[in-house]
């Protein structure tokens, strides 16, 4: 049964190890208390009344804050970067225009193929994967890689000289080339970044959670 909602308490439904994951992450980075709420897939919750009157598409992750109720996490990220730590949004409207960009580029380009792979590998028992699906995935990604790979080799960062929420979007998928045994050894400067962007204190934290 999912856990009764509280107005006065900031709430985020799913678990760390799902794509609720990237918004705990920028939680810890906010620094602010929040309650954590699990959502059973297997008791179907996802699926019930109650959850689908916070996100009619059924799925986490699902953010709270008072009145406000926040679905996809890109979006609620956004907001907890904007409402605790706006310099991590951009300064200037073309680095918040380049912040949401890249943001939007983990979720629909970059994750697409790598998620695609990731089912197959992971959910798919061996003998009934599909081979040509999945070549296709690993054909896409290489070139996504590539493609920042050289865009980090301009600051070291995805926008700007310093940490901001395209950061931690675009490595809460990249570092699933790792998880999938993708060899990212001819990209040194995602390599480099991603190392020190997953070695964060609020990363680390919520890594430590399962």
């Amino acid at each position: 049964i999912l856990p009764p909602l509280e107005a006065t308490m900031v709430k985020i439904y799913g678990s760390p190890k799902s794509s609720a994951g990237r918004c705990y992450w920028a939680l810890e980075e906010a620094g602010i208390d929040y309650e954590r709420a699990d959502v059973s897939f297997s008791d179907k919750e996802h699926k019930s009344e109650a959850f689908r009157a916070l996100n009619p598409n059924g799925k986490v992750p699902v953010f709270v804050d008072g009145d406000l109720v926040l679905w996809e996490s890109v979006a609620i990220n956004r907001y907890l970067f904007e409402t605790h730590l706006p310099e991590g949004v951009g300064t200037t409207p073309a680095e918040r225009a380049l912040t949401w960009q890249w943001s939007l580029w983990s979720q629909i380009q970059y994750q697409v193929p790598l998620v695609a792979l990731f089912i197959q590998l992971v959910f798919v028992p061996e003998e009934r994967r599909d081979e040509a699906a999945m070549q296709v995935a690993r054909a896409k990604i290489g070139p996504l890689n590539t493609l920042l790979d050289t865009h980090l080799a301009q600051t070291g960062h995805v926008v700007g000289d310093h940490f901001t929420v395209a950061d931690l979007d675009v490595a809460s998928v990249a570092r699933l080339n790792g998880m999938l045994g993708i060899d990212v050894s001819d990209c040194p400067h995602l390599t480099a970044w991603l190392e020190r962007t997953l070695a964060r204190p609020a990363c680390q934290r919520v890594d430590a959670m399962e």
